[in-house]
C-alpha cells in the first residue's frame, strides 16, 4: 500500500487531494490521508467578509470526502521526520508516508512589537469572527488596518462599507494598488475615498499599543481596533525537518514541485519557493491551486511508473474586492506586471465573484467520479 499524506486543507492542499484522488480512485494499492486542524474548509479569500459580519458558505471536509476513501485526521502537525518518513500530529500519534504533500501555507507575520497582543489577524475564520464581533461594540469608533497590500485594501473597504459609522484608516509603506495600471489605480483610490477610508502611505509601524499604533520617526495613529495584514511567514517545520529552504523558510522545489533535498515530499502553495522562467511565484490562491493540481497529477504519474512533468504557470489577473458593490480587476503579464486592460465597478464584481466562487462541491464530485479529474488543469495559466 502506497501511503500518501497531505498536510493542510487550504486551497493548495485540497486541490492536491482532488487531483491525486481523482487519478488514483481505481487503484487498490493507494491510501490517502488528509491532516487538518479543523473539519471546516476556510475560504481565506473571503475572511475579510467574515470580519465585516457578512455571511459566507460553510464547507465541511467530512461531507466533501464522503465516499472517496480518504482518511481525515484532525489535529495540528507538530513535527516531521523526513528520514523516517513520519509526521507527528498533536504530539500524540504518528503517521507514516511514502509520499508527502506539504501544504500548510502561511500566517500573518506579527513580528512588530505588540501585534500579537493587540491586533487582529485574518489567519482563520475564528479570528475573523472575533473581529466581526468587536466591530459591533458601541465603544469601537476607529479601526486601523496595518498593511496597504491587497489584503489590507479588501479588509479596509469591506469594513468601511459594512460599518459606515466607523473611522477606518489604511496604513502602510506603499501606495494601495501601486502595481496596478493607471486606470485601475485611479478607480481603487476613488473607491476607497468614496467609502471614507483614510489612506496613509509611506509610514512604518513600529509598535501596536492597546489604543493606537506607533509610527517610525515619532507620532501615532489612535485606534480602538487594529487589524494586522502586513506580511506573512511560513512554519519552521520544514527547516526543522532538514528540508532545504530559502531565506524566508520556504521549501526550495525542483521543476516538478518536489523538495530538492527530499524528492518524496511535494510542496505546494505559500510554503513553496517555486521558480518559473519569468521569476518566482508569490503566495496567492491564483498560483496555489495550480501547484496543488500539478502535484496530484505528478504523484499519479509516478505511481504509473512515469516521470512527473515540469510545472509551468503565469499570472493573468489581480482581482480585488472593494466592498460588496465594487471591485477592480487588473489583468497582468505572466510575471504579474500590469497590462493595459482592467475591469472596474460592477463588471469587476461579477468577474471576481465568478473566478473566486468556491470550487469545492465540484472537487467532491471529482474525487468520487475519477473520469472527471481530467477537466482540471495541471499547471499552465490559471484564472483562479
Amino acid at each position: 500500500m502506497h501511503k500518501i499524506v497531505i498536510l493542510g486543507a487550504g486551497y493548495a492542499g485540497l486541490m492536491a487531494l482532488t487531483s491525486v484522488v481523482g487519478r488514483t480512485k481505481k487503484r487498490d494499492d493507494v491510501h490517502v490521508t488528509l491532516v487538518n486542524p479543523s473539519e471546516r474548509f476556510t475560504e481565506r479569500l473571503r475572511l475579510h467578509q467574515v470580519a465585516a459580519g457578512r455571511p459566507v458558505a460553510d464547507f465541511r471536509l467530512p461531507d466533501m470526502l464522503e465516499g472517496t476513501g480518504v482518511e481525515l485526521v484532525r489535529g495540528w502537525v507538530t513535527g516531521i521526520d523526513a528520514t523516517a518518513r513520519t509526521v507527528r500530529v498533536d504530539d500524540e500519534h504518528v503517521l507514516t508516508y511514502d509520499t508527502l504533500v506539504y501544504a500548510l501555507g502561511s500566517v500573518a507575520d506579527t513580528a512588530v512589537p505588540g501585534a500579537d497582543e493587540h491586533a487582529y489577524t485574518l489567519d482563520n475564520a475564528q479570528n475573523a469572527a472575533l473581529l466581526a464581533q468587536r466591530l459591533t461594540d458601541p465603544d469601537t469608533k476607529t479601526v486601523a488596518v496595518c498593511g496597504s497590500g491587497l489584503t489590507g485594501v479588501e479588509v479596509a473597504a469591506e469594513i468601511a462599507e459594512a460599518h459606515p459609522g466607523l473611522t477606518v484608516e489604511l496604513l502602510g509603506r506603499g501606495e494601495p494598488g501601486a502595481d496596478f495600471g493607471p486606470k485601475a489605480k485611479a478607480h481603487l483610490d476613488a473607491t476607497l475615498d468614496r467609502l471614507g477610508v483614510r489612506v496613509r502611505a509611506g509610514v512604518e509601524i513600529t509598535k501596536v499599543l492597546p489604543d493606537s499604533v506607533a509610527l517610525a520617526g515619532g507620532g501615532s495613529v489612535p485606534a480602538d481596533v487594529v487589524v494586522w495584514t502586513s506580511g506573512v511567514h511560513v512554519s519552521p517545520l520544514p527547516a526543522a525537518a532538514g528540508l532545504e529552504v530559502d531565506e524566508r523558510g520556504r521549501v526550495i522545489t525542483d521543476a516538478a514541485l518536489r523538495s530538492v533535498s527530499h524528492p518524496e515530499i511535494y510542496v505546494v502553495g505559500d510554503a513553496a519557493a517555486v521558480r518559473q522562467t519569468w521569476g518566482e511565484l508569490h503566495g496567492t490562491c491564483q498560483s496555489g491551486m495550480p501547484t496543488g493540481a500539478h502535484a496530484g497529477m505528478s504523484i499519479a504519474r509516478q505511481l504509473d511508473g512515469k516521470e512527473p512533468k515540469p510545472f509551468r504557470f503565469g499570472y493573468i489577473h489581480i482581482p480585488v474586492s472593494l466592498g460588496r458593490g465594487d471591485a477592480v480587476v487588473q489583468f497582468t503579464k505572466p510575471d504579474g506586471t500590469p497590462r493595459r486592460w482592467s475591469l472596474r465597478g460592477k463588471r469587476a464584481v461579477w468577474y471576481k465573484e465568478t473566478v473566486s466562487s468556491a470550487p469545492w462541491p465540484t472537487c467532491g464530485r471529482m474525487m468520487r467520479h475519477p473520469a472527471t479529474a481530467s477537466v482540471w488543469p495541471h499547471g499552465g495559466r490559471r484564472n483562479r
